[in-house]
């Protein structure tokens, strides 16, 4: 029976990889065999990563620290990449950021590194990736990480350079999926939800997101550690070798309401 998510050999970078679904999202790509390049800004928190997906799965990692605003530190963390690795088949786009604030109160500089983090951030990495890798193979699995926030609006979470960034990483990934198919290169996005991490715990645990799931979310809950796994494996593997230019929302539902 063929194993349509065997990832063996393959070489996936995933950016924002220190923690949170970053980090879940490379377990999930090490479960099948894929070796791990985890980047981020803070060096000793994507090495510890490092050293925990290699000995959790035993596949070969490579810790690369990069600041994904910087173009010439984007471009030469790629060329470590491929120096180590002679290939690059996989991008997991998944660095951001996000500003709350009511819309009338954010300032210039606020928007600004929103988009250059979240949307032209992804687009350094995907350039680089692409020019240096992907396009001379004839292969490559774009994935950008996204937001059910670049489908939608909320009145929850005032956050309107978040809704910009995102939905701008919706379109590029149209963009780039119609440049690149010729090149054997499929891109896609995830849009997820609200999902537990470090970060977010707090806040939806509150009394007030807690009622805020029950209304707006159809499953009536919010999404666990492992849930975006299959969606991530999906369009990383050969399996989704028809398919892209998506944007697949993994939100409980709470995108079609």
């Amino acid at each position: 029976m063929a194993n349509y998510f065997d990832l063996k050999d393959n070489v996936a970078i995933v950016t924002g990889c220190s923690t949170g679904l970053g980090v879940q999202m490379a377990k999930a790509l090490a479960s099948c065999g894929c070796k791990i390049v985890p980047i981020a800004r803070r060096q000793e928190l994507i090495e510890q990563v490092a050293k925990e997906i290699s000995e959790e799965f035993g596949v070969e990692t490579f810790p690369v620290r990069c600041d994904i605003t910087d173009t010439a530190m984007v471009d030469e963390a790629v060329d470590k990449v491929m120096e180590k690795f002679g290939r690059i088949d996989i991008l997991v786009n998944n660095a951001g950021t996000g500003a709350v604030a009511p819309a009338e109160d954010i300032t210039d500089d606020q928007f600004y590194n929103e988009l250059n983090i979240d949307l032209f951030g992804s687009f350094r990495v995907a350039r680089a990736v692409a020019k240096k890798a992907m396009i001379p193979a004839k292969y490559g699995r774009v994935i950008n990480i996204a937001s059910m926030y670049g489908l939608v609006g909320n009145k929850v979470a005032p956050s309107s350079p978040y809704h910009a960034a995102k939905g701008g990483v919706v379109n590029l990934t149209r963009g780039l999926a119609s440049e690149w198919g010729k090149y054997g290169i499929t891109v896609n996005s995830i849009c997820p939800g609200y999902f537990y991490t470090p970060l977010t715990k707090e806040t939806l645990d509150s009394d007030f997101f807690q009622a805020n799931a029950k209304t707006m979310i159809p499953l009536e809950r919010y999404g666990n550690e492992g849930e975006l796994d299959t969606a991530v494996l999906f369009l990383a593997s050969r399996a989704s070798s028809y398919v892209t230019g998506v944007q697949l929302p993994v939100d409980g539902g709470y995108t079609t309401m």
